[in-house]
């Protein structure tokens, strides 16, 4: 195999992994109640976020809803800010003051995520708009769940994008549920993906559990974007494992069976990408075992080094925050 396309896949992998071995280890922390903020977890969607940040650059801006985890390691954000900030620490990537829901990078231009749903959609066009503006060749692109669509917001952004032809994707991670509700209870047409056709903006649906599907979609998004060609939308479709909030399964509520879940657990975009690789000869199983052996080290050093490091200060209550000045 090409060792260009080798070492993508390589890449993907690893960002997949990094995600997913993250996001269990908060599961196996959170119960200590020592991270106070809420956490919407990520596992199950790690292909999505994985397949379309590898196709960006440092410069590229990336906005994510709250679920956001799996976008801020894909675009490059430090494990040690991520796992200080939901200790609410001052070394956390906001200063130990957004949380879970409000993470940052400025270092990778991962701009930031939101609590709002379907905030962060404006935000995105509106970086996408200066990158015009000032002729850089930047892409912005955001992450946003099925539920953001129901937003009047979403509907304005796209009209904008597509009137001022400007260099943003639009990826819609649907799982189907906002937070306990179907998408089917809530949206009367099940056509996320051709929802931008009435601006001209292309629309795609693809396999959210397929990294390779996912990374070849939005590579064409993002080089159309880059090269004036203006928006895309893409639809991918996965599905959470966990809990909307929280690191427990909760088939037992009755809004989804347990039956569904072990179906898309069955499909998991991890286990599903490395038996690929391991097939073809791309990576060997030590060399896997390796590299988790080294995430896991990592992720060990992030806790440890959140876990040591200080809270903000009453001082700093008012620092790095807007207030209108009288």
């Amino acid at each position: 195999m090409d060792k260009i396309i080798s070492k993508t896949h390589i890449s993907l992998l690893l960002s997949m992994l990094k995600t997913r071995m993250v996001e269990e280890k908060i599961v196996e922390l959170y119960p200590e109640q020592e991270m106070r903020c809420p956490t919407h977890l990520y596992i199950g969607q790690e292909a999505v976020s994985a397949g379309v940040c590898q196709n960006l650059k440092k410069r590229d801006y990336v906005f994510s809803s709250y679920r956001s985890h799996g976008a801020y390691i894909a675009k490059g954000g430090s494990i040690k800010g991520l796992f200080a900030e939901l200790y609410g620490k001052k070394t956390g990537c906001s200063k130990g003051k957004g949380g879970s829901m409000h993470i940052i990078s400025k270092e990778v231009n991962f701009m930031g995520t939101s609590a709002l749903v379907g905030g962060v959609i404006p935000i995105a066009a509106g970086t996408a708009l200066a990158s015009s503006m000032k002729r850089e060749k930047r892409v912005s692109v955001v992450f946003f769940g099925d539920g953001a669509c129901e937003e009047g917001v979403f509907q304005e952004t796209l009209n904008f994008a597509a009137l001022k032809k400007l260099p943003v994707v639009f990826i819609c991670e649907n799982n189907f549920y906002a937070t306990n509700s179907h998408q089917l209870t809530r949206q009367a047409v099940d056509n996320i993906y051709k929802r931008s056709e009435i601006y001209n903006i292309p629309g795609f649906k693809v396999d959210g559990n397929n990294v390779l599907d996912v990374f070849k979609l939005s590579k064409r998004a993002v080089e159309n974007a880059r090269n004036g060609k203006g928006p895309s939308l893409i639809e991918c479709r996965t599905y959470r494992w966990l809990e909307h909030v929280g690191p427990y399964f909760d088939y037992d509520l009755g809004y989804r069976s347990k039956a569904e879940l072990d179906k898309w657990i069955k499909r998991c975009p991890l286990t599903t990408y490395e038996g690929v690789l391991l097939e073809k000869g791309v990576i060997r199983r030590s060399a896997l075992d390796k590299m988790k052996e080294k995430l896991r080290r990592e992720i060990e050093d992030a806790v440890s080094f959140a876990k040591k490091s200080p809270f903000p200060s009453v001082k700093d209550t008012h620092k790095d925050v807007y207030e209108k000045k009288r």
